[in-house]
């Protein structure tokens, strides 16, 4: 069953079945507990009557129960003999005893003496009817040719003359079979209609719900088909979790549309930045097979060193997009500036250091991705300083702060956040640039990035431009 309609139809309709069926049960019984009662209560009050008519003396002959038609009598003695019964009575089970046949023998009735007071005499006093709960059973009983279900009470009495005598006195049954056979009935027959009724509402209500799925489907289908990421789906007006698919939905593709924008647009950028240096390179070769003397051979190193380095950048971009993780490792940062600036010795502008003696400034991650940071940015500080570059590194809060400034022209506000994008270069830095392809600042700002911090750009104090870097505190170890 693949329909999330038929899953959820199907679904309801059981819970709604058994739910339905328990409460059935419950009401069956609650109805059936409380029409035993009743009768119980019915067979207790004849069972005492006529108990209590024994009690008082009075001879077998002459207790005749109100309703004996319907509620069968029957007085056994300790010995389980039958002594008294109604005299519509033809058979019974569930009693003392099965019998319907009065022994007399066995146990005079009181008031038959032959005494010609009638028997006043020989009666030696009051008997009594037991105060304790009767039992109850179930049983049957045969009364004038109709057999029945009966609720039968036992009452204990004990006559004037010392003899125990256990009456059983049944309430009919029949009410309360049909009563539970009507509702039974009517439960029976009602609930296919309900849950027919549950089915069919579930059915559509789903239907209902669902129709915004198909449509978002429907549209990712012909967006698959067509691949164009500018289309979006249906967003319902409703502010359910299907509106909150749709909305989600339309993000991812347009998240996916600007990444494979961006990606498209760094391929373009990344053909023509390597064209450049391989063509350069190539018509050097060319010029040097044909004219060896003219082969300007450090132009050749230098386009070939050019197009290492911007190899060596879309390779490291490449990684960062495929989801690289910087390693595990612990890095000094003030060890790692001043070592990246003593490589730089005969530059053209020098880097004045600052930092502080005894500092720790260790953070997380790898160190070679950080190296390549704060090179980028001494790059790129060099190549727009008029004469001064400063690198300084500080604790800032929890973490460390790099800051890399120049006393160049600066980064206009409305372009500090454009020059972080990839193969960006500002006019004047095309003007000046001496090989940059506008990848080290977008390079600076992903590793930074990646490695739980920020990369800024503000105006420095004296003017120009403040690249900072800031990245978490390495955790100390105890």
């Amino acid at each position: 069953m693949r329909s999330v309609r038929a899953r959820a139809a199907l679904g309801a309709t059981l819970v709604v079945a058994v739910a339905l069926v328990a409460a059935g049960l419950a009401v069956l019984l609650v109805l059936r507990a409380n029409l035993i009662d009743q009768a119980d209560l019915q067979a207790e009050v004849v069972a005492r009557e006529v108990a209590g008519e024994l009690a008082t003396g009075a001879p077998y002959r002459e207790v005749e129960p109100d309703d004996e038609e319907d509620h069968p009598v029957q007085v056994v003695d300790e010995e389980d003999r039958v002594v008294l019964v109604s005299k519509e009575l033809r058979a019974v089970t569930g009693t003392g005893a099965s019998g319907v046949t009065p022994v007399p023998a066995a146990s005079p009735s009181p008031g038959d003496d032959d005494g010609d007071d009638g028997g006043e005499e020989a009666r030696p006093g009051r008997g009594q009817v037991s105060d304790d709960d009767p039992d109850f059973s179930d049983g049957t009983a045969t009364v004038d040719r109709t057999t029945a279900d009966y609720r039968f009470a036992a009452v204990e009495a004990t006559t004037p003359e010392g003899v125990t005598l256990t009456v059983y006195a049944g309430a009919p049954l029949a009410a309360e079979q049909e009563a539970v056979d009507t509702v039974r009935g009517a439960m029976l027959t009602g609930l296919p209609v309900l849950l027919a009724v549950v089915a069919g509402v579930t059915w559509l209500v789903t239907r209902r719900a669902l129709r915004p799925v198909e449509g978002i489907r429907r549209e990712m289908a012909a967006i698959t088909a067509s691949e164009d990421l500018a289309r979006r789906v249906p967003e319902p007006g409703s502010r359910d979790e299907i509106a909150a698919l749709a909305r989600t939905t339309n993000e991812t593709l347009r998240v996916l549309e600007a990444s494979v924008e961006r990606q498209r647009r760094f391929v373009a950028d990344a053909s023509h930045e390597l064209r450049s240096p391989i063509a350069s390179l190539r018509t050097q070769l060319e010029v040097a097979e044909a004219h060896p003397e003219l082969l300007d051979l450090p132009g050749a190193v230098a386009d070939t060193v050019r197009l290492q380095a911007l190899a060596a950048d879309l390779l490291l971009l490449a990684r960062l997009d495929a989801g690289e993780k910087p390693g595990g490792g612990t890095v000094e940062l003030g060890a790692l500036v001043r070592e990246e600036v003593s490589q730089r010795t005969g530059d053209r502008t020098a880097v004045a250091v600052e930092v502080p003696e005894g500092g720790a400034f260790e953070v997380n991650g790898s160190r070679g991705q950080l190296s390549r940071v704060v090179g980028n940015l001494l790059d790129n500080a060099q190549r727009h300083a008029e004469t001064d570059v400063a690198v300084s590194v500080a604790a800032d809060g929890r973490g460390v702060r790099v800051e890399v400034r120049d006393d160049g022209a600066g980064v206009p506000e409305e372009e500090r956040e454009r020059i972080f994008e990839r193969f960006v270069r500002l006019d004047d830095a095309r003007s000046r640039d001496e090989g940059g392809a506008g990848l080290g600042l977008a390079i600076a700002r992903d590793v930074a990035v990646r490695h739980g911090g920020t990369l800024t750009v503000h105006r420095a104090e004296g003017g120009g431009a403040a690249f900072r870097l800031r990245l978490p505190r390495a955790a100390r170890r105890t």
